[in-house]
């Protein structure tokens, strides 16, 4: 059985790696997604994507902005604090 929790991302060199979703959050209308790599020894680290409607089809997209990278770690920490 397949847990819906994982994805596969592809880096920039065809690179597969796993990715257990760790949160998912709307910020100002957004969705954004925390993604943590499933191998311990992976370099990745925590990584947060804006999930954005391509063609019909959810895609993540790296953010770009500083300023709203900043807001979405604050609206995570904030959830985190509450449970």
């Amino acid at each position: 059985m397949e847990n819906e929790n994982i994805i596969t991302l592809l880096d920039e060199n065809g690179k597969e790696t796993e990715f257990e979703i760790i949160a998912s959050l709307k910020v100002e209308d957004t969705e954004y997604v925390i993604l943590a790599p499933i191998d311990e020894n992976d370099d990745e680290g925590v990584v947060i994507f804006k999930v954005i409607e391509e063609d019909g089809e959810e895609v993540l997209e790296n953010i770009q902005d500083e300023e709203e990278l900043n807001q979405v770690i604050g609206a995570y920490e904030e959830l985190f604090k509450e449970e």
